[in-house]
């Protein structure tokens, strides 16, 4: 596998991965790469050979492999891929989690969206497609800030293309231009709200994310979905927990994030604080977690956790 020279605005998919489940990887790449220019695996320290892998399993050379030795974090590993894809002068850049499942024709409706509302004049951060969730076959809903509360938004119809305030990673298109203009993604965060800070801080200078309705991809979201009241949770580990209560305190404290976000993400923690501790078992140890991300949140602590044993 080698470096790739393309033409024209390509469209580069970004795959990260953390020791996954290789006929999960292989069903991922089978179904991306026709779709896209090229591929690039980024390796956030897996303990086997993913590079070895590739090369012993996928044909061609539009796949690339970077391995990062450790587990840097999500954020990190999404701008390794990113630079690397400037390099090869990328047009856009699909980014993908290892066990995403995109549609054959997704990424021509997500550029066809990009490409339509570009052209009418909107300033386009990302498009991202209507997420399903694999194991419930559920419909993932997103959220725009309407005052002091979020609205949910679902795909009623499949031509409807959906302005947003925020969209999960993987699946979502970026136009290179636009991570020239916002940023990278904030590494200090590690993994959870990432994406949610991209999105916002994107938004806070004039760029609108979007959701193209006809453009599917299933997706796993937390390790053990529960019901409750009608609703659908998703439990994730303490340590999950951990870093969503801490990077959500250090979003709230962010002076270019607008007041109505820092009441909802305020008032999202006290609800998933009672939920967790009601749902998650074993419950204090969930507790014990989520109150010492919001401390770490307090200080300022940023990066991989301390208890985190497993970078």
């Amino acid at each position: 596998m080698v470096d790739v020279m393309l033409g024209t605005s390509p469209i580069i998919a970004l795959i990260v991965t953390y020791q996954p489940d290789l006929p999960v990887l292989a069903a991922l790449l089978a179904a991306v790469l026709p779709q896209v220019d090229a591929v690039v695996v980024v390796d956030n320290g897996s303990k086997m050979d993913i590079a070895s892998w590739l090369s012993g399993n996928v044909k061609g050379d539009k796949v690339h492999c970077l391995g990062l030795g450790e587990n840097l974090g999500i954020a990190v590993a999404q701008n390794a891929g990113i630079d690397w894809a400037e390099r090869q002068r990328a047009g856009y850049v699909l980014l993908l989690d290892q066990d995403s499942r995109p549609a054959s024709d997704m990424v021509d409706r997500l550029l066809a969206a990009a490409e339509k509302l570009t052209a009418e004049g909107n300033l386009v951060a990302v498009v991202g497609p209507r997420h399903e969730d694999a194991r419930s076959r559920q419909q993932l809903p997103f959220v725009r800030l309407r005052g002091l509360r979020l609205e949910i938004c679902k795909c009623d119809r499949s031509g409807d293309i959906l302005p947003v305030d925020h969209v999960i990673a993987s699946g979502s298109l970026i136009p290179m231009t636009v991570l020239a203009a916002v940023g990278g993604k904030t590494e200090s965060l590690f993994i959870d709200y990432v994406d949610i800070e991209w999105c916002l801080r994107a938004k806070s200078l004039g760029y609108q994310t979007f959701v193209a309705c006809n453009a599917r991809m299933a997706h796993n979201l937390g390790e053990k979905p529960v019901r409750f009241l009608g609703h659908t949770f998703s439990v994730h580990s303490p340590l999950r927990r951990y870093y969503q209560f801490r990077n959500a305190v250090w979003m709230v404290r962010q002076s270019w994030l607008p007041f109505g976000w820092k009441f909802a993400i305020s008032w999202k923690l006290l609800y998933k604080y009672g939920i967790y501790t009601l749902l998650a078992r074993p419950w204090r140890t969930h507790q014990r977690m989520m109150a010492l991300g919001f401390w770490h949140g307090m200080r300022g602590c940023t990066g991989r956790c301390p208890l985190d044993e497993e970078g």
